[in-house]
């Protein structure tokens, strides 16, 4: 039996190893995420640069650089990738949602209180956003990821989240600013790089940021409390200008569709209840009230579904 199932295993890794020869030499050029945070350095660079050529044998390899690197601000990027400039491209959905507050739909503040909640409403909300990106902006959707959670870093006593009452925190997008004014804080603009003063200084009582992003922005310098509850998690896109997808050999299609799906990587019960109710009672009002019908009648037969909650128009 022992041989046998060597002999399964070498016959596996054979046939695994034609597969990727049997691919055509191909190269790709992919914009990436922030480059200076963990996940691009960690996850997104080594994905394409090492996974990609690795389990293809060499054919199919990737050149990635961040968005950041080549002058782009972020927000520009789905056009980018509409008009054919960028091919591969990752970008946060918060980006967009300016332009079309569907975007916002798997990642409302409160939505998504945990990692596997946020696979289901991902997972959920998927097909809608494949469409909407295919219909309007001739662009495919191969996947979508996460950073780490967003959280509260404090330099201010925070015993929980009714403790935001008065505070003025940074945060970095519309849900999150709705999150902090619902408990009766100030929502503030300010770049990532410019935190860490204000909160040593006070210009800012707390700020929202990835986990892990503050972490290595040594973020806990300065803050004194961290909120260890994950408010949104900042989802971010990997696409494809659809043109430049029809130009790729069918096998190179496959294979990547099927090595790119994969990456998604102790709050109190009362903030936790309470974290549901601010949204229902505001963080989902207000999203519906400058989403369309069409938005909400989505969100209501995929993560509301998911969830068991009703937005109403």
């Amino acid at each position: 039996m022992k041989h046998l199932t060597l002999a399964a295993a070498a016959l596996f890794a054979a046939t695994l190893s034609a597969g990727a020869q049997e691919l055509p030499k191909t190269n790709l050029k992919v914009v990436g995420g922030l480059s200076n945070l963990t996940a691009y350095q960690d996850y997104e660079k080594p994905f394409w640069t090492k996974t990609i050529p690795e389990k293809s044998n060499g054919q199919v390899t990737a050149e990635i650089k961040g968005f950041n690197e080549m002058g782009l601000k972020g927000p520009e990027l789905l056009r980018l990738m509409s008009q054919g400039v960028v091919e591969f491209g990752t970008a946060t959905l918060s980006y967009f949602a300016s332009d079309n507050p569907i975007n916002e739909a798997i990642d409302l503040a409160g939505l998504a209180p945990d990692a596997q909640t946020a696979r289901k409403v991902t997972d959920a909300f998927e097909p809608v956003l494949a469409k909407l990106y295919g219909d309007g902006s001739n662009v495919r959707l191969l996947g979508i990821s996460t950073y780490p959670a967003q959280v509260l870093f404090c330099n201010a006593d925070i015993k929980s989240l009714a403790d935001l009452k008065g505070k003025k925190v940074r945060t970095s997008s519309r849900t999150q600013a709705e999150f902090v004014e619902a408990f009766g804080g100030s929502s503030v603009t300010m770049a990532f790089g410019e935190v860490v003063p204000a909160l040593q200084n006070k210009v800012v009582d707390c700020a929202i940021t990835g986990s892990l992003s503050g972490y290595s922005a040594k973020w806990y310098e300065v803050s004194t409390h961290l909120v260890a509850l994950p408010i949104n998690w900042n989802q971010q896109i990997h696409a494809v200008n659809e043109k430049a997808w029809q130009k790729l050999d069918p096998k190179v299609q496959a294979f990547l569709q099927t090595n790119i799906k994969g990456v998604l990587v102790t709050p109190s019960d009362a903030d936790k209840a309470l974290l549901r109710k601010v949204l229902e009672d505001q963080i989902l009002p207000k999203w519906a009230a400058r989403c369309s019908a069409d938005c909400v009648a989505s969100f209501n037969a995929t993560i509301g579904k998911e969830l068991g909650l009703a937005v109403n128009k």
